[in-house]
Order: C-alpha cells, then sequence, then structure tokens
C-alpha cells in the first residue's frame, strides 16, 4: 500500500517516477566514463586510488558497476508486469540509486578507506536491491520468478568474493569470470522471454502467421546446459571437458535462436538488435569452449569480450533503449542515431578481439575500442539522456 500510495501522489522529479530512469541513466554515464580512462590506466599513465589491480578494477565496475545498473533498471521495470503492483518510486528509488553511486566511489577509493569497508558498501547495493525484488515479487504472488530473486543472490555473494579473493590472492581471477558467467545467464533466461515476445507482436503487427516457436522442453535443455558449461568454466576454463559444455551451450542456444524467426525481423533494428546480441552470446559459449579446447588457436580474452561487449553489452543497450521509448511513450522506432551506437558497440567488440589477436598492436586497438564504446554511449546519452531524464 504504502508503495501503490507513493507512486499515484509521486510529484517529485521525472527521473525517480520508474526505475528505469535513473538506472539507465547512470549506466550510461559510468559506462563512458569507466571507458574514457581504462587504456589510460592500463598502461600506468593513470593511478586511480582503489586497491584493486587495474584489470580487476576494469572487470569489477563493468559488472557489478555498469551490468548491476542495467538488471536493476530493466527488473524495477519489469517486475510490475509481473506482479500487478506499481513501481518503486520516489524516495525508495532514489535510495537505491545513490547506494549504487556509493559503491562506485567505494571501489574507487578503496585504497584509502580500505578494502573491508569498501566491500560493506559496494555489496550493500546488491543486498538490498534483492530485498526489494524479493519483496515485491512475493507481495504480488508471483513465485515462478522467485528463481530471479536467486540468481541476485548469487551475484550478490559473488561481488563479495571478488573482493575477498582479490584481497587474499590479490587478483579475482575465479570471481570475474562467475559475475560475468552469471550476467550472460541471465541474458539467457531473460532473453528467452523477450527476444521471442517482441519478434512475435512485431510479426504479428505485419500479419504473419508464422510465429517464434513458445518456450517448451527444449529451451529449458538448453538452460541447463548452459549453466553446467558456465559453472565448468568458472571452476576450471581449460579443460577440455569444459570446452565440449561450452560448445555444445553453444549449438543449443544457437538452436533456440533459430526457432524465434530473427531472419525475419531485418526491418526493425530495433527488434534485430536483440537477436544479434542473442547470437554474439551464443558465439561467446563457442569462443571460449574452443579457448579450452584449443588455447594456442583462440585466445581466453577473444571469449570473454564476445560475451561482455558483444552479449552483455549489445542486449543491455538493447533493452536500454527499447524500454526507454516504450516506457517513454514514443514511437518503438530505431532511430538513426539508435542505429548508430548499435553499430558503434560492435566496431568496438571488432577492435577488442583484434586486441586478442594481434597482441603487438594491443594499445592502439585498445584505444580503438574504448572510442568506439565511449561514442556508442556518448550517443546513448545525447538521444536517450533527455528521455530519461524528463516526462513526455
Amino acid at each position: 500500500m504504502r508503495t501503490a500510495q507513493t507512486f499515484r501522489t509521486f510529484t517529485g522529479m521525472a527521473l525517480l517516477s520508474r526505475g528505469f530512469r535513473p538506472f539507465f541513466l547512470g549506466a550510461g554515464v559510468f559506462a563512458l566514463t569507466a571507458i574514457a580512462i581504462w587504456p589510460a590506466v592500463f598502461s600506468g599513465t593513470l593511478q586511480l586510488p582503489t586497491a584493486f589491480s587495474a584489470i580487476d578494477w576494469h572487470a569489477h565496475e563493468m559488472l557489478f558497476g555498469y551490468g548491476s545498473a542495467v538488471i536493476a533498471g530493466f527488473l524495477l521495470t519489469a517486475i510490475p508486469n509481473w506482479t500487478g503492483r506499481l513501481p518503486v518510486a520516489g524516495a525508495a528509488l532514489g535510495g537505491l540509486a545513490l547506494l549504487w553511486l556509493l559503491g562506485r566511489c567505494a571501489v574507487l577509493v578503496s585504497g584509502s578507506i580500505g578494502w573491508a569497508v569498501a566491500a560493506a558498501i559496494d555489496v550493500a547495493f546488491l543486498v538490498v536491491f534483492t530485498a526489494v525484488v524479493a519483496r515485491e515479487i512475493v507481495a504480488g504472488r508471483n513465485t515462478r520468478n522467485l528463481k530471479v530473486v536467486a540468481v541476485l543472490m548469487l551475484l550478490a555473494l559473488v561481488n563479495l568474493g571478488f573482493h575477498l579473493e582479490a584481497h587474499v590472492t590479490g587478483t579475482a581471477e575465479y570471481a570475474a569470470r562467475a559475475a560475468l558467467a552469471l550476467i550472460v545467464f541471465l541474458i539467457l533466461l531473460f532473453g528467452g522471454r523477450v527476444v521471442p515476445s517482441f519478434t512475435g507482436n512485431w510479426l504479428a503487427k505485419r500479419g504473419e502467421a508464422r510465429r517464434p516457436a513458445p518456450a517448451d522442453r527444449w529451451d529449458t535443455a538448453a538452460l541447463v546446459l548452459s549453466a553446467l558449461g558456465l559453472a565448468a568454466w568458472v571452476a576450471a576454463p581449460d579443460m577440455a571437458g569444459t570446452g565440449v559444455l561450452l560448445v555444445a551451450g553453444s549449438g543449443a542456444n544457437l538452436l533456440r535462436l533459430a526457432r524465434w524467426r530473427g531472419w525475419r525481423t531485418f526491418p526493425d533494428p530495433l527488434v534485430l538488435v536483440l537477436h544479434a546480441a542473442f547470437l554474439l552470446v551464443a558465439i561467446g559459449f563457442l569462443c571460449a569452449g574452443t579457448h579450452s579446447l584449443a588455447p594456442e588457436r583462440m585466445p581466453a580474452a577473444a571469449g570473454i569480450h564476445v560475451f561482455a561487449i558483444g552479449g552483455v553489452g549489445g542486449m543491455t543497450l538493447a533493452m536500454m533503449t527499447r524500454a526507454t521509448l516504450g516506457h517513454g511513450g514514443r514511437a518503438l522506432t530505431a532511430s538513426r542515431g539508435t542505429q548508430a551506437v548499435y553499430l558503434l558497440v560492435a566496431v568496438a567488440l571488432a577492435t577488442r578481439i583484434g586486441m586478442a589477436l594481434w597482441p603487438e598492436w594491443g594499445l592502439a586497438l585498445m584505444w580503438a575500442a574504448a572510442a568506439a564504446w565511449g561514442t556508442a554511449f556518448a550517443g546513448f546519452l545525447i538521444i536517450y539522456g533527455p528521455m530519461l531524464a524528463t516526462n513526455r
């Protein structure tokens, strides 16, 4: 009742009226600034006051900084549709956004305030957010989505593990893979809902009789196989058995994607990009599996960045642009600027893979990848920032 009353009587700033607004805007600003400084941090030109190594800071902040912001914005927008409850808004939403921002600041200055204090502040966001999600799902009697709460709890534990592993061993190799694996699994889980759903709606508007295949036992089997492959990759990325599971997971998700009739969506980039991002997740499985089976042919960084830039970056941008347009009362049409944003992320991915394949050109290709990614998110902020900050 308090949530409903807050939403009905809310007269504050538009930014705090819906969950996607502060978190998508924060994610966009953070994605731009964190990658803008990354080549200088990587090369040692810029020293950050963090307790993490440079690579761990980069991995942690893109996964738990950018990634958790997009997850929060997506779930706070989707959960009211699942439960029939009104959205979290006002001071409660502002408090969540502030807690996320405090986490970014704490990680940045963790070398000064101490790793334990920084970890407590940083992990607090996912803990509190998980509690909010659990409250909304339980109050709305939407128990079928309690699995989301379980994944968020795992993500919070992995975040804590990241801080502990980095402090004890000097690097957070296992926790970084675990965090990326969990976010990839969330894409497989939610992508399996939204990609065929949006595709089916688009095909229906065009009057096409054939629609994407509904979720069935094949989707469940593909998710189980993918989870096994990702778990093996976290624990033992160089074992041949891991490679077999990952390649099998790639094939299973490619078959899922083929059932969704994505080739019919070429006239609409806003739908097509969802299929492209899901395709890149499946290719990420293939690249990571190939590294496990033949490391001399496929660098580990290639698979990681196909997952991270192509799959996670592509899918999150696709969802942020679509949700901002739809929930902002605007036409679901990808402008030329939006299409350029999508293409620039693809350029960032291609150049970052090039860095892994041709290390002699590493720093130049890193700057090129950072420039493409930064320009993509600058474009996102120019086009979508005003929509996120104001009501129509």
